[in-house]
């Protein structure tokens, strides 16, 4: 099993973090379906202001460029992602067209 955390902001604006955890409430059926089916087994999202913190537990097939390439030919995905960009706020140091910022691991107590 492969672990990823991520992080992404939001648009600092209590109203649009009210209407984001609200639709994350009731994600839709095919979005849920669309992550199991890239290999991803848990993901949870947290948040702490605007920002969030994202923890993906997915098989050792998992791949992001799989992923994004499932997304891309998924109109119900893209959909959702165009919803949510009006409440997402890219990080500063994020790639072109990256919203979640993949984070490196730098300690472990295991």
């Amino acid at each position: 099993m492969k672990t990823f955390c991520l992080a992404l902001d939001l648009k600092n604006d209590p109203a649009l973090i009210d209407a984001y955890e609200k639709h994350h409430q009731k994600v839709w059926p095919e979005i849920e379906a669309s992550i199991k089916e890239s290999g991803i087994q848990s993901m949870k999202i947290y948040r702490t202001g605007n920002r969030l913190f994202m923890i993906i537990h997915a098989n050792d097939d998992f791949s992001f460029e799989k992923k994004n390439e499932m997304d891309s030919n998924n109109p119900i995905v893209e959909k959702w992602e165009t919803l949510m960009d009006q409440y997402q706020l890219r990080l500063p140091w994020a790639a072109p067209g990256v919203k979640w910022v993949l984070m490196d691991e730098i300690f472990s107590l295991d």
